[in-house]
């Protein structure tokens, strides 16, 4: 049975959706089976990351009950599954984010992960999303405004019956005035799964005709390192170990060979 897991933030503009695709692809580059969801049902994003934003049946329209959430999952980069949020203000308005929780229950059993993308905020829309995870996951910028709304966030989670497990500190500058990681970590009582530098490469993602997430444009970039780790951190697998297993086989493998091509 998979885990669902809401991105939340509190405060908008920190890098909350950004983390959600990548850190989706992480996922699944490490074999997981994974299924995003633009739970932003106001303000959808996600799908513009992924190139997926002219898709005709969207989120919307399951929770009007104009389509089954089957029709409206999609394929994106990286082998991650989307289901988008629509961008029309009339369906907006007819939507119906109470069904979000016994609606995604049904996928479960489908994949490893759901990621939710989450709007910003506290309001009705985000209580859905955050009631129909079993984790919570919070994004904040190390800045005391971005911290003060994450732990609005956390705080309604656990209200809701959602579990925060912890925090990923997104676009670190490394600035005078910025909050450690260790004391952003007492504030909000919760561990760090990642710190996210502030990148180039991440701001050059939307900038591009062909928009995709960082980790798959530039997996070398300084971004794209913290989504892997945030990722090994979230399922245990170490990256690192299974190459360093690879390259002592390859090794031990070229010295058979070797000694067997030897004249005798």
């Amino acid at each position: 049975m998979g885990i669902i897991i809401t991105i939340a933030s509190g405060k908008g503009g920190v890098g909350k959706t950004t983390v959600v695709a990548n850190l989706g692809v992480a996922l699944a580059k490490l074999g997981k089976k994974v299924l995003l969801i633009d739970a932003d049902v106001a303000m959808a994003n996600l799908s513009l990351i992924l190139g997926l934003q002219m898709s005709p049946i969207t989120l919307h329209e399951v929770l009007t009950g104009e389509s089954t959430i089957d029709d409206a999952i999609y394929d994106g980069p990286g082998n991650v599954e989307l289901i988008p949020s629509g961008l029309s203000l009339e369906n907006y308005k007819k939507v119906d984010s109470a069904r979000l929780k016994s609606i995604i229950s049904t996928l479960k059993d489908k994949y490893d992960y759901i990621l939710l993308d989450a709007a910003a905020g506290i309001e009705k829309n985000v209580q859905s999303a955050l009631a129909a995870a079993d984790h919570v996951l919070i994004v904040t910028t190390p800045d005391s405004p971005s911290v003060a709304d994450a732990l609005k966030t956390k705080i309604v989670a656990q209200k809701l019956g959602s579990k925060p497990i912890g925090i990923i500190i997104n676009m670190i500058k490394k600035q005078k005035g910025e909050i450690e990681k260790k004391q952003l970590m007492k504030m909000m009582e919760l561990p760090s799964y990642g710190e996210i530098p502030y990148d180039e490469n991440v701001r050059q993602t939307f900038l591009e005709k062909k928009q995709e997430p960082v980790i798959l444009r530039n997996i070398n970039s300084p971004a794209s390192k913290s989504f892997e780790k945030i990722s090994q951190k979230m399922t245990g697998v170490k990256i690192v170990e299974k190459e360093k297993k690879e390259s002592f086989l390859k090794r031990l493998l070229n010295k058979i060979f070797k000694r067997q091509g030897e004249p005798q």
